[in-house]
């Protein structure tokens, strides 16, 4: 008799281990599918800044180009014009064709720099996946 109650409580024992067993897996495998999700989180966050960060530079590159431009061409133009207008008007005319230039430079960098999205969508898609996943385990 004796021998059959330890058999049950052996038992009884093991399957209280093994449940045990589970419970700790499923928390150090959430620990690690977290750990995933914010590793995946940051690199999607670091190539949308990357990104922005090519649209920003784009825009100060349009924006210097723009300064030397209007720099470099506006004697030349300005002393060319002079002999058919009035210096003053020269001056006029060709600084407003380069700032004319910059502009279209610095908005087409405006532009990719509004059509980059920061929120890190790949990552949110499956931490919802992943809130599924443990409610049907659950």
């Amino acid at each position: 008799m004796q021998s059959r109650r330890e058999a049950v409580f052996s038992k009884e024992a093991q399957q209280h281990e093994s449940i045990g067993n589970l419970i700790t897996d499923l928390a150090n495998q959430s620990a690690g599918l977290v750990r995933d999700e914010v590793a995946l989180a940051k690199q999607e966050v670091s190539e949308k800044i990357t990104s922005l960060r090519s649209g920003v530079i784009m825009i100060a590159l349009g924006a210097f180009v723009g300064l030397v431009a209007a720099l470099a061409l506006c004697a030349a133009a300005i002393a060319g014009l002079a002999e058919y207008m009035e210096p003053w008007q020269a001056a006029l005319l060709v600084g407003g064709v380069l700032a004319l230039i910059a502009a279209i430079v610095v908005f087409a960098g405006l532009g990719q720099v509004k059509r980059v999205n920061l929120k890190p969508e790949v990552t949110i898609k499956t931490l919802e996946e992943d809130k599924e996943w443990l409610k049907e385990i659950t």
